[in-house]
């Protein structure tokens, strides 16, 4: 439909032997023209009288009326200019651009440095990319394990003695000073900070981290071993015990940074100027003076009396055994395990585990045995969560065990993640035993399906469903054993014969829930299992009962991000939309989305879906209406407020569906469906526009189907002009290409209201209306100049037409006008974001003289024809048609052109020559061009019109 043929054939037709007048078309201003026709303003004098003004006012409305006006002038000159508060950030500078600005060179560098170092050791980890990081983890539980109790931290403020003069004091002086400053830290004053909320907790702990680093940097080490240490002390304190895992998070960020800065001091030290220490070094590449240094940090720690200080800096430096001895990190690993046995609290011991094993994975992750006998020493403390000691805590703190146990997934997990990486499936096996020789082993439980790689966990469904049974339901319920039970299944099938099985005993539990949170937290985990397994009856089945929990109380405007992984779980299982819409409870389900901003998500997923997935067009007809209103949902979402590129994504998934949507041969069908989405999204440009791409093909294809021959040259071209208002350049060429083939097949005589009428006065005026059309179509890049006019051109020359007739030299009158348009530096009109001919070659002189070289073919025929009327029962069309030549000449031509001037003045006298022209109109005509030439750019008319001379009838 977009192609064009190859160059017109124009110069083997109409060029002759006649074209012998150069045709220069005068230039024509435009808005000139314009302004001297409009008719001129004269101002009239109305007093108090105007025709729209009410006749009769009553003197009440008056007053009214004048109070209103009073207020609204004391209003307009009370009004100030009011400074924009945005201007304020206009002034040059932007607190980005400051901050830049500002900043230290150095410390860019060396955070720059700093973030290369780091990137190529997670580079060379020794752990797999298959291991999640303790990074991914730290959010969850910062954004979880909150508070709003109030929190407290202990300062301890060592003295200042003996820091003054250090530099003098010989190096035994120096150790001596520096461990007298660590008792003193240990016996000095303190000072507690109280009634702390969480953010101020947590603000106070990054200004302790950020001291650090300033301590380190300023090169006051024992310093920022006391702010380890204070830090440290904290992970005893479990006064607000629902906020102890987030301070686990927080404190060892400074331990993790402690460690690291204490690693990269040493590891300096045994870098001289002539090698570089490699990544994987052994102990006898490092000097005396960093072993030394390191022996140093160990012995300092050492010092520290209280047992969980101690436990965890040393813990953080665990790395720096690699400088010392190659057995040294195995060696204390072990030591470190039997130190945990010593914390008496099993929710401190059990995070200081975690630690222990997040170090010892990073530092010696194939040191398995230390892994699994931190396990197992777990395991032999367990009890103890259920003893009268942390009882009676739980009891002062007013917290029931339901809300405890939750305290200790993040650490359980974390432990069985390092036991069960890359660890043999007999592992699983010995772990399960294990807890079923425990009682209320429901967390111990829930942490190994979480640990444990999904294909293991998977195989042994009915296992674990048979010990969730057994657990008892008051400390860790079961649904969450359910949920992450159904985790793994998401990840890893069950064996076939078990699948139904699982299915019915996992939603037994999860449909008896009564708090609407704990069911849809449930449910959304296992729809995927459905949807993956079954078919869309048991879907159905679940989307139904999802809709049973959540509709009470309008339960489900609590859950709208559980519920949209719910759909995006039903449309990722479920491809053929076919299928998915026929889910009774499918769009049912939708209704529950009722927040706007929700629900346009979630319908944009389903469009999205459906885009990705739809390979053939479709008119199912429970699709399109479903989908009409998923569109319609998008679309009425947008206001004045919505973001460019939320309007075009939502015009991208609009498109994508109109795409998919074909009615076949049924082209009534196809515009019907074309003109109720032009009415559903008249809001999105984008999408109108590809409606208008739609509907213009349909036009195209349904043209050539209709009888009427002017019927359809009248479609063609306003199918042209729609399409070429819409920048729709290609297919606006075709329906012109298809007018202009269209018109050989115009026959002689048409039936108009049942009569037999010539065809030629119809086929002028559709060409009329044609060339009007062709001044503003651009010229393709690909073919010639003109390349439409002069395929036009030549079906006009080809066309047969009746021996008495004058229409084809009025065509030829047409297109001497239209050419004398095209040649003007700016177009009488245009159409918005089309560019046009005047634009696309700006007055280039090889596209004015091809204009030209048109224009004198087509004079040439004109006279030609006017030739051929010398005969005497043709002279009356001659002198008509040579008056009109005249005209054409007089209102397109430069007539300061000689040749072109002389022409004008024989084509005058053909016109009288004899006596067959109209006097009155002759005279006119002279009037008119005197009085033009008074025009300042039309003087030349003067001696023309002396030498056009009116003959009187005698």
């Amino acid at each position: 439909m977009g192609s064009r043929a190859d160059g017109p054939r124009t110069s083997g037709h109409v060029t002759g032997k006649m074209a012998v007048f150069p045709w220069h078309s005068r230039n024509r201003n435009y808005k000139a023209e314009f302004a001297s026709c409009r008719l001129e303003a004269v101002p009239l004098e109305f007093g108090d009288y105007h025709p729209l003004k009410p006749i009769t006012v009553t003197e009440s409305k008056t007053k009214k009326v004048n109070r209103k006006g009073s207020t609204s002038s004391t209003s307009s000159s009370s009004s100030s200019s009011v400074v924009d508060p945005l201007s304020s950030v206009l002034d040059g500078t932007d607190p980005l651009s400051m901050f830049a600005a500002t900043a230290d060179p150095a410390a860019l560098a060396a955070a720059t440095d700093s973030c290369r170092k780091k990137r190529d050791r997670d580079d060379n980890s020794v752990v797999g990319l298959d291991f999640e990081p303790w990074a991914n983890k730290r959010g969850e539980i910062l954004a979880r394990y909150t508070t709003t109790e109030k929190l407290s931290i202990n300062l301890f403020m060592g003295s200042e003695k003996g820091k003054a003069g250090t530099a003098t004091l010989a190096m035994s002086e120096k150790v001596r000073t520096r461990l007298e400053e660590l008792d003193d830290f240990e016996e000095g004053s303190q000072k507690e900070l109280l009634n702390l909320t969480q953010q101020d907790y947590v603000n106070r702990i990054e200004e302790l981290n950020q001291s650090l680093k300033d301590a380190w940097a300023s090169d006051q080490k024992v310093k920022a071993l006391k702010i380890v240490i204070q830090c440290s002390k904290l992970l005893s304190d479990t006064s607000v015990i629902q906020f102890y895992p987030s301070k686990f998070v927080l404190i060892t960020d400074i331990l993790d940074t402690f460690g690291k800065l204490v690693y990269e001091r040493i590891f300096s030290m045994c870098m001289d100027n002539r090698s570089v220490l490699p990544d994987h070094f052994s102990p006898e590449n490092a000097n005396d003076t960093a072993k030394e240094t390191c022996l140093n940090w160990f012995f300092k720690i050492a010092s520290i009396r209280e047992l969980i200080p101690r436990f965890y800096v040393e813990a953080s430096i665990l790395k720096c055994n690699k400088f010392l001895s190659k057995t040294g990190i195995s060696e204390c690993l072990p030591r470190l395990t039997c130190m945990i046995r010593g914390i008496g609290d099993p929710l401190v011991s059990v995070y200081a585990r975690a630690y222990l094993c997040r170090v010892g994975m990073e530092v010696a992750p194939h040191l398995k045995e230390t892994l699994n006998k931190n396990f197992f020493d777990f395991l032999l403390t367990f009890k103890q969560i259920h003893g009268d000691t942390v009882q009676n805590q739980l009891v002062v703190q007013g917290v029931e065990l339901p809300s405890y146990l939750p305290l200790y997934p993040p650490a359980m997990d974390w432990i069985f993640q390092c036991i069960s990486y890359h660890a043999p499936e007999a592992l699983l096996t010995e772990m399960m035993e294990r807890c079923k020789k425990l009682g209320n082993n429901a967390l111990l439980l829930n942490s190994v399906m979480s640990a444990f790689r999904a294909e293991f966990i998977a195989t042994r469904s009915m296992d674990f469903i048979g010990m969730i049974k057994e657990c008892d339901e008051s400390g860790f319920p079961k649904h969450l054993l359910f949920r992450s039970l159904g985790l793994n299944l998401a990840l890893a099938d069950p064996p076939e014969s078990d699948r139904l099985q699982i299915l019915n005993e996992a939603w037994k539990v999860i449909t008896k829930l009564k708090n609407p949170q704990d069911y849809i937290n449930c449910a959304e985990v296992w729809v995927e299992y459905t949807c993956k397994h079954f078919t869309k009856r048991e879907v159905n089945t679940v989307l139904a009962d999802v809709i049973k929990h959540m509709t009470p109380d309008r339960a489900f405007e609590d859950s709208y991000p559980q519920l949209q992984l719910i759909i995006k779980k039903v449309i990722a299982h479920f491809h053929d939309f076919s299928v998915l819409f026929s889910v009774e409870k499918f769009l049912p389900f939708l209704d529950m989305f009722q927040k706007e901003s929700v629900r346009v998500e979630v319908c944009k997923c389903i469009m999205d879906a459906f885009i990705k997935h739809q390979q053939e067009p479709t008119k199912d007809p429970v699709i399109l209406n479903a989908l009409l209103h998923v569109c319609k949902t998008m679309h009425d979402s947008v206001n004045a407020l919505t973001l460019e590129d939320e309007k075009r994504m939502l015009s991208y998934l609009i498109n994508g569906f109109i795409k998919m949507i074909s009615f076949g041969r049924d082209f009534e069908q196809q515009l019907s469906f074309y003109v109720e989405s032009r009415s559903m999204f008249c809001n999105l440009e984008p999408v109108l526009v590809q409606l208008i791409h739609a509907c213009v093909a349909y036009c195209f294809i349904t043209i050539p189907s209709l009888a009427g021959i002017f019927t359809r040259l009248n479609l063609y071209l306003h199918s042209g002009q729609v399409a070429l208002a819409n920048q729709c350049l290609s297919q606006a060429d075709a329906f012109f290409k298809a007018a202009i083939s269209l018109i050989p097949e115009v026959p002689k005589m048409i039936n108009i209201d049942g009569k037999m009428r010539p065809s030629e006065s119809f086929l002028l005026e559709f060409l009329c209306n044609f060339f009007s059309t062709l001044l503003i179509v651009p010229d393709h890049p690909e073919h010639g100049v003109l390349f439409l006019v002069r395929e036009l051109l030549n079906v006009i020359q080809d066309y047969t037409w009746e021996d008495n007739s004058d229409e084809k030299i009025r065509i030829y009158t047409c297109v001497l006008h239209l050419l004398s348009a095209m040649s003007q530096e700016t177009y009488l009109y245009h159409i918005d974001k089309v560019d046009s001919n005047d634009s696309l070659y700006g007055g280039d002189s090889k596209f004015l003289a091809e204009n030209n070289k048109l224009c004198e073919t087509v004079m040439a025929q004109i006279l030609e024809h006017l030739k051929t009327l010398a005969k005497d029962e043709a002279l009356k069309r001659q002198s008509s048609l040579g008056l009109s030549f005249f005209n054409s000449i007089l209102a397109h031509g430069d007539l300061r052109n000689n040749k072109l001037n002389q022409l004008s003045v024989n084509l005058w006298h053909l016109a009288q020559r004899h006596g067959c022209a109209d006097t009155r109109t002759m005279v006119k005509t002279l009037e008119y061009i005197k009085k033009q030439s008074k025009q300042p750019d039309m003087t030349h008319l003067t001696e023309l019109a002396l030498r056009l001379p009116l003959q009187t009838r005698t």
